[in-house]
């Protein structure tokens, strides 16, 4: 939240898979830590190129090792060259808010951490507390994307404009 206490947001349109991953590297350039970000949106929409782009912000130095945690539920991105730990859940495959709240997501949300949450629409009732960024992509056309921002922080908006 802003110094005002407002929930600004933000659209934007991406043309393209590359554009997507340019677009989340801006925001993981942004990212102070402490944050946890989710992520919504149906197959296919860019979450994932979306957390490429992150993680690419953040320091990670090989895009292709970040990858959706589908099967095993949370992958974590750390190393020297990484400004912050990055916990990427994936709770497309959980059957509960209860098998999300034992992968650990309170112990990973830390001020030197940033959490990302795909599906994050699945475990609503868990994230009720949190201050958290929203990222909300949708498909327009094959390649074309909306991308909606909400409870954004002016640092993350600023890196966007």
């Amino acid at each position: 939240m802003n110094s005002e206490g407002q929930n600004p947001s933000l659209q934007i349109i991406s043309d393209s898979p590359d554009e997507t991953m340019q677009i989340g590297q801006k925001i993981g350039t942004a990212l102070k830590g402490g944050e946890v970000i989710t992520l919504i949106g149906p197959l296919g929409s860019g979450k994932t190129l979306m957390v490429k782009g992150i993680a690419a912000g953040l320091g990670s130095a090989d895009s292709r090792s970040v990858t959706s945690p589908t099967f095993v539920l949370v992958n974590e991105y750390t190393g020297p060259r990484m400004r912050l730990d990055v916990y990427h859940f994936d709770a497309y495959r959980l059957e509960s808010v209860g098998e999300f709240e034992m992968l650990g997501f309170d112990d990973l949300c830390r001020s030197d951490s940033v959490v990302l949450i795909e599906w994050a629409d699945r475990v609503a009732c868990a994230l009720e507390n949190i201050d958290a960024i929203d990222i909300e992509l949708s498909h327009i056309d094959k390649n074309t994307r909306q991308i909606s921002l909400k409870n954004a922080p002016d640092y993350i908006l600023d890196s966007l404009k």
